[in-house]
């Protein structure tokens, strides 16, 4: 099964899209602002996810990375 958060490839200008189970939360620049995206979502406690393969994909890049190469 796949995860159900996706932070995208960065974009040309910067920043990551972040969706989850495909509904687009917003544009984010930073770990925290995943973390935020996530809190209102309903997670709360999302810190411990980011690194979690099983509930975070992320395309196109290295993780935690958030401008394009």
């Amino acid at each position: 099964m796949a995860p159900p958060i996706v932070v995208h490839r960065p974009s040309p200008s910067g920043g990551r899209r972040v969706t989850v189970r495909g509904e687009i939360l917003g544009l984010a620049h930073d770990d925290k602002d995943v973390i935020e995206f996530l809190r209102r979502a309903g997670l709360p406690d999302a810190w411990d996810l980011l690194d979690d393969p099983n509930w975070v994909e992320w395309r196109g890049g290295q993780a935690h990375q958030w401008h394009a190469a």
